[in-house]
């Protein structure tokens, strides 16, 4: 995983432990190290970071989000791109699918609400490759579709 996409998937957890129902914005990040760690990092930065513009972090900068996050300064470093080890396989897949689902709810934000709180509810989800399954197999029987609609989200049904 690169380090541009544990910067994001971090902010999407602080979000979320925060009770915002989603990822803090880079500039809400900003100010949360001010006020809480009471140490400084630009907005421009934690973009140019996020873009992969600067795919490394200074030592003083990766200490400082590592506190902040509570993590191990060694997770906030670009994996090597042949790093995998056969006991976590099942780990970084599910890891990428949650990434893979936060940045699809962030795309979709504000234009489609509901969607958004459906793929970042999937992200959350202690097994989501197990739920896409699931849809899989429902998908399947399309009355399946209609009948589970109406019982578990009635209000969305058309009006006869």
């Amino acid at each position: 995983m690169k380090l541009a996409d544990k910067i994001r998937y971090l902010r999407e957890v602080e979000g979320s432990l925060r009770g915002l129902d989603r990822a803090m914005t880079q500039q809400e990040l900003v100010r949360a190290i001010e006020d809480e760690a009471g140490k400084s990092i630009s907005q421009s930065y934690l973009s140019q970071i996020e873009s992969g513009a600067r795919p490394h972090l200074t030592n003083t900068t990766r200490l400082m989000l590592a506190k902040f996050f509570k993590v191990h300064p060694g997770y906030l470093v670009d994996d090597p791109d042949d790093f995998q080890s056969e006991l976590r396989t099942t780990e970084i897949i599910e890891d990428k699918l949650d990434l893979w689902l936060i940045g699809g709810a962030e795309r979709f934000g504000k234009a489609d609400p509901e969607l958004c709180r459906a793929l970042l509810r999937l992200a959350h989800h202690d097994d989501s490759r197990r739920c896409l399954l699931l849809l899989e197999s429902i998908l399947e029987t399309p009355a399946l579709v209609e009948r589970l609609m109406q019982v578990l989200r009635p209000e969305a049904q058309p009006k006869p």
